[in-house]
């Protein structure tokens, strides 16, 4: 199937998925902890009568049973070697099922291994691990492709960017998203659209996550930013553990249907059902999709840029904005010499500050001798996008720095810049197109600086018509106007304001432009500067590169799109105002410089693992106690974390980042806190995902905040049987077992492991967790505690053991 028939499809009516594949096979026999690919293998016919059913109610694409048969899901039942085989036999099934009255989609989903920084896999060897399954899907001849039920938005630009790479069959992605709307790394829903859809996905959506009722602010708020079709795959309603230990879902076919229909209305153009779906709920959906006319969706010319967060929309009318200037190596010897060490404390807190300040894009700049460009860029890239929310603009004179920044970047980014001069030009440009990036257009050429207006606006038009010819919008170009020095030549600000405006009014593209230029050589140069600045915005100005703490630029910059009586921008300048007032410091009056242990505090809320030790050394040489430190300082640091993880300030790569700072801290503590105290005297955790389960995200951040907070413990890992879990209890001495699990064909393992525990008279807190597990299971099943996350789990514990 070509990408052009699938867009005509999915135009011309309302595209029907299947239903549940794992639900309905488990009725089947399928048992939690098998390998489903090859018990489906076992039992064929199973799955072929599945599948018919599912086209016999109305299905247009049913997804292979190839969910995760990758290397890596697969070593885990040691069937690794036979990756290949399986795939193309689990195609097969499908094709057979189905014949010529369905499409069928190669389904890929994660690895369930965790991306750097967060985990060890490296992203390249993960876009390896795609390739390698779309490789054998492709030879197994699907009609497309589906990466489907994906918590990060980065670990679906892998996948994506592995499709590219191998093949041109269409590729759908859905995500699933917690209760707030967000994805578990906390990505809007329109943010996993602007970054997949610039990528190059077909279509994008939602699956699992819940019933078909919660997800209709999910596909309402990608609807906004959408110009690709959109996927919902909900769940059967919830899932209830019945008395006899099966799962069964609160929603029947009928219910499911009710909000389906406002799903359709919402701005869903595909439709199919996820846990718990059965070929009834896909009849009920096509006997009603039958009745109505599809809704042409409309085009929509959005400018946007994004993190792996949120999305940033950029106006040609709408608010003025700051690229933060600051992190750029020139003329900055402190920071150059941190580059050099490999040390990013001083990149986040210029990334921080400009935040805080007010910038909007931050431009990443690492250019200077005595360092390996890329591979620093590719690192202040990382800390940078985990640090802050804010999208990146990539700044580098060699393109394979940008190639490589664009490629790991989990958002949609700005280039900055490029120019007409060749060889550059002629690659930069597919790499733009390539990533989805939009760009800054530079009106320079071979020949260097334009000579007058007319020849700048040549060059603009020159790359601009090369862009389009690549498929590009000119909603994805930024033009700069480029500022000139007003000493040297007296209508340097008119032309750049011509040329705004030529930008603005006749192509339609957004500006930029730097200002320190204008007033070189000039005396009190910020009077210049921010003159021209309100001159410029009048004009059509959209965004400057400048500093965001830059007092009066700021101001002034506001009071002029307060005056031109740009959306909300009485309560922009109002704001702005009253925050600088904050920041005033008294005059006279020096800043207090902060301690070391403000210092230590600070590290552990910023994630700051690269400089916490020398700080936390240089504490005790000034004859601070190691345990003072940890419970007065880091303890405290961590809980102030987790309260911003509740309140959603934080999300998982801040909890992760500063989870990991406070254990690098710990771990150049361990051996003064020890010294006089024996290991056996410290709280003792032994932490697991039950048997037959295979998720181990939410356990490992809970093992890993434990440990934090002081407590020996020990991991068993996942898919760990009832008598490993309490030997290791009893033989350990252990005062609580924490176990995990996701699916609520497993969740029953958790009771097993209480009986067990009461029987055999183990005397140490159970407490449970886990995206399926709720107060009330806990409460029947009789375990001590529940916990939504690691940060609850570690009050949970203090508050068992009395601490």
């Amino acid at each position: 199937m070509t990408k052009q028939e699938f867009k005509a499809l999915t135009e011309n009516k309302i595209v029907i998925l299947d239903g549940a594949t794992g639900s309905n096979l488990q009725k089947c026999g399928l048992e939690s902890g098998m390998c489903p690919e090859a018990w489906i293998l076992e039992h064929p016919q199973t799955l072929i009568e599945l599948q018919k059913a599912f086209v016999e109610a109305g299905s247009d694409i049913v997804y292979a049973p190839t969910f995760t048969a990758n290397r890596i899901k697969l070593a885990e039942y040691g069937l690794e070697d036979k990756r290949r085989e399986m795939n193309l036999a689990l195609v097969e099934l499908s094709k057979k099922a189905v014949g010529d009255r369905a499409l069928v989609a190669g389904d890929l989903t994660m690895t369930g291994e965790q991306l750097a920084p967060m985990g060890t896999l490296d992203f390249e060897e993960l876009v390896d691990v795609y390739k390698e399954q779309i490789g054998f899907l492709c030879e197994a001849g699907v009609d497309l492709l589906v990466v489907e039920t994906m918590l990060s938005l980065q670990e679906c630009r892998a996948a994506l960017i592995a499709a590219k790479e191998s093949c041109d069959l269409p590729v759908m992605i859905t995500l699933t998203f917690n209760d707030d709307g967000k994805t578990l790394f906390g990505t809007e829903p329109s943010a996993a659209v602007v970054v997949l859809e610039s990528l190059g996905a077909d279509a994008v959506g939602v699956n699992c996550s819940a019933g078909p009722d919660k997800m209709i602010p999910i596909i309402k708020e990608m609807e906004r930013v959408s110009n690709i079709p959109l996927i919902a795959k909900p769940n059967a309603g919830l899932p209830q553990l019945q008395p006899d230990g099966t799962t069964e879902y609160n929603m029947d076919s009928e219910e499911f249907l009710k909000h389906t229909k406002e799903l359709i209305q919402a701005g869903a153009d595909i439709i199919g059902g996820c846990c718990g779906a059965t070929p009834e709920f896909i009849r009920k959906i096509k006997e009603y999709t039958d009745t109505i006319e599809k809704n042409k969706r409309e085009e929509k010319s959005l400018r946007v840029l994004s993190s792996e967060r949120k999305i940033l929309s950029i106006e040609l009318d709408g608010k003025f904005l700051i690229v933060g200037e600051r992190i750029n190596p020139t003329g900055k010897k402190a920071l150059q010499a941190e580059l050099r060490e490999e040390n990013y404390e001083r990149v986040l807190d210029f990334a921080r500050e400009q935040e805080a300040c007010g910038a909007a894009i931050l431009d990443i700049n690492v250019g200077m001798s005595g360092i390996d460009e890329k591979a620093t860029m590719l690192k202040v890239v990382e800390e940078v996008s985990m640090a802050s929310s804010l999208p990146l603009c990539i700044d580098s004179s060699y393109v394979e720095v940008i190639e490589a920044a664009l490629r790991r970047y989990p958002g949609r980014a700005l280039i900055n810049s490029i120019s007409l001069e060749t060889p550059k030009f002629e690659q930069l440009i597919p790499i733009a197109a390539k990533y989805g990036a939009m760009f800054i257009i530079l009106p320079v050429s071979d020949k260097g600086l334009p000579e007058n207006l007319e020849e700048k606006k040549q060059i603009i038009r020159k790359i601009y018509d090369k862009a389009i010819a690549y498929g590009m919008k000119n909603t994805d170009m930024v033009v700069d106007g480029l500022v000139a020095t007003v000493g040297a030549n007296k209508k340097a600000a008119l032309e750049t304001l011509e040329t705004i405006e030529y930008c603005k009014n006749e192509l339609k593209v957004a500006t930029i432009c730097g200002l320190s230029n204008i007033s070189f050589g000039l005396p009190d140069r910020s009077f210049v500067n921010t003159t021209f600045l309100t001159m410029a915005i009048m004009k059509g100005l959209t965004m400057a590169i400048s500093n965001p703490s830059q007092e009066m630029l700021v101001k002034c910059a506001y009071a002029a799109d307060l005056l031109m009586n740009k959306e909300n921008a009485d309560m922009e300048y109002i704001n702005t105002v009253q925050r600088l007032k904050k920041e005033e410091t008294t005059p006279g009056v020096e800043k207090k410089e902060k301690s070391v242990r403000e210092l230590i505090y600070e590290d552990v809320l910023k994630g700051n693992k690269g400089t916490i030790v020398e700080k936390t050394k240089q504490a005790l040489e000034q004859g601070e106690d190691a345990s003072v430190l940890l419970n007065d300082i880091l303890i405290p640091a961590i809980n102030q974390v987790g309260d911003y993880f509740d309140q959603k300030k934080y999300f998982l790569p801040q909890l992760i980042s500063s989870a990991e700072a406070m254990k690098t801290a710990i771990e150049f503590l361990e051996p003064y806190l020890q010294a006089g105290k024996g290991e056996d005297n410290l709280p003792t955790i032994v932490i697991a995902t039950v048997e037959g389960d295979i998720h181990d995200i939410g356990k490992n951040l809970v093992a890993l905040m434990l440990k934090n907070y002081g407590y020996r413990v020990i991991d068993l890992g996942k898919d760990v049987p009832e008598e490993v879990i309490l030997e290791t209890a009893i033989k350990e001495k252990a005062d609580v077992i924490a176990l995990s699990a996701l699916m609520t064909t497993t969740m029953q393992k958790m009771r097993d492991v209480i009986e067990g525990a009461r029987e055999r008279k183990v005397t140490a807190k159970i407490i449970i967790g886990g995206a399926v597990i709720t107060q009330e299971y806990a409460d029947e099943i009789g375990a001590d505690g529940y916990s939504k996350d690691a940060a609850e789990a570690v009050k949970l514990v203090q508050r068992l053991l009395g601490l």
